[in-house]
């Protein structure tokens, strides 16, 4: 696994309507904290997860398509933990999308 940190000014909206798009292979992992200033998205594709809070960009790209899995439930029980949760994958209305978290194992989270 590989984590990279940057500082990204601005707002979620750039990664929910451009970089992150299901039409890109990203959904978004909904939880309660969602907001202007904070988001998650998972491709599996990349099997890379994507968080921004506050400008703080945190991209993490696992090896494995098990690994991706495990960072994804992580997130699910670190939300649940803290009144957060529980974490939805949003595949949105794209079979192929929905399908590549299913191969993954990833199904109760859609």
């Amino acid at each position: 696994m590989k984590i990279n940190r940057s500082f990204e000014p601005g707002d979620r909206y750039r990664y929910d309507f451009d970089l992150c798009t299901c039409a890109r292979g990203w959904a978004q992992v909904d939880t309660a904290q969602d907001a202007s200033w904070f988001g998650t998205w998972a491709s599996p594709a990349e099997r890379t997860i994507l968080n921004f809070a506050e400008g703080d960009v945190t991209r993490t790209v696992c090896d494995t398509n098990e690994e991706f899995a495990t960072a994804l439930r992580e997130i699910d029980r670190w939300n649940r933990d803290h009144g957060y949760g529980p974490a939805r994958i949003d595949p949105g209305l794209h079979p192929a999308l929905k399908a590549a978290f299913e191969v993954v194992g990833l199904a109760d989270l859609l």
